[in-house]
């Protein structure tokens, strides 16, 4: 009981001295001691890696979920080590909607049978969307978490500790200061002199010792760069591949509706450009045309006389395939992705669409699938 009584006050003592020392730090009324260059660069970094990482996290976090009351359900979650229940995506809701109205309004009538046609890319875009929250919160969210709740608060423990050896370091020149003025006026040794300077080399040392600890703590932020850069390498690439899968469904959709009797696809915008450096439209404006075949009409309109079409005598150009084309029927062209084709346009073509040729194969080809080589 003494003992613990004996540990309190002792507590309480360096508690009330570092209290002191750093108040009269603050009116300048003590002397502080500094740290080197190097040593405030190491902090001022970390202090920013901390700072930025938090902004990052919370911002891809309403990326990812941009409603904040379901962020804060996973929040809950994950702070009770529960797994976070599946939640249907906004995509896989309107799919479900686009469905039940189809099947409300008329399944068989045109307008019915597109709504069910989106539904099912709908689904595909959201069964993408679920894949790519799931990635990139593994591979990037997890990793920065992982360094604000475990390494940033080591970093901040021993800190806390060095700013607490510091005050006492201090503290211990005050003192060694006092009795030597003492000395001086008592013309006298002091064995206060000696306590103090005993004092003095022991916060001393374990002052070294513990800015050595944190100066090691704050040289490994550079591992936590390298790090993140190969998390960051891994977001862009599941967010590429998402896109990508994005961009392929709704340009199969699009063809699709096409098909259709009635629809307006066709006389809409071109389509946006795909994951190339070429847009479609401007693709189709450059390139060679051949002179105008009769039977010749818009997708959907009249089927295409292949054998009539002959390629320009000067002009065509080569194109590498960027993924993988189905053919819908025999006017086009079945691709596979990273092979070179020959391309050209004609006129009155659709501005999404060239004419492809592979050996002795030919058919429509869709603009967005190609990656036009110079």
């Amino acid at each position: 009981m003494d003992f613990n009584m004996k540990k309190l006050a002792s507590d309480a003592g360096i508690f009330f001295t570092r209290a002191v020392q750093f108040t009269e730090e603050k009116f300048g009324q003590a002397e502080k001691t500094e740290l080197d260059a190097h040593f405030e660069n190491l902090l001022a970094r970390a202090d920013s890696t901390k700072n930025w990482t938090e902004k990052i996290l919370r911002q891809t976090e309403v990326l990812l979920q941009p409603n904040p009351s379901a962020r804060v359900e996973e929040f809950l979650y994950e702070k009770l080590d529960r797994k976070v229940p599946s939640r249907v995506t906004n995509g896989e809701l309107l799919a479900q909607y686009m469905a039940d109205a189809a099947s409300e309004l008329g399944p068989t009538t045109p307008y019915g049978k597109t709504l069910i046609k989106v539904a099912e890319a709908e689904k595909q875009l959201g069964a993408a969307e679920r894949d790519f929250i799931h990635t990139a919160s593994i591979s990037f969210l997890t990793p920065l978490r992982n360094f604000l709740e475990g390494d940033w608060k080591t970093i901040s423990k021993e800190r806390r500790l060095l700013q607490n050896r510091r005050l006492d370091l201090d503290a211990c020149k005050a003192r060694l200061k006092k009795a030597k003025a003492a000395e001086a006026k008592a013309t006298l040794w002091n064995d206060e002199v000696d306590k103090a300077e005993q004092e003095l080399r022991v916060a001393q040392t374990e002052f070294d010792r513990q800015a050595e600890v944190t100066r090691l703590l704050l040289e490994g932020i550079s591992s936590t760069h390298v790090n993140h850069l190969r998390c960051l390498h891994e977001f862009v690439k599941s967010q590429t591949t998402y896109y990508a899968q994005c961009y392929r469904h709704m340009l199969d959709l699009q063809k699709q509706l096409g098909r259709f009797p009635g629809t307006f696809v066709g006389t809409a915008e071109p389509a946006s450009p795909p994951l190339s450096s070429t847009s479609p439209t401007t693709t189709a404006a450059t390139m060679p045309v051949v002179p105008s075949v009769a039977s010749l009409a818009p997708p959907g309109e009249a089927s295409l006389c292949l054998e009539e079409v002959a390629p320009p005598a000067s002009g065509t150009r080569k194109a590498r395939v960027l993924y993988d084309y189905e053919a819908a029927d025999s006017s086009e062209l079945a691709l596979l992705a990273d092979e070179l084709i020959t391309v050209y346009s004609l006129p009155g073509m659709d501005p999404d669409w060239l004419i492809g040729e592979r050996g002795n194969k030919k058919g429509k080809v869709p603009v967005t699938y190609l990656e036009l080589l110079s």
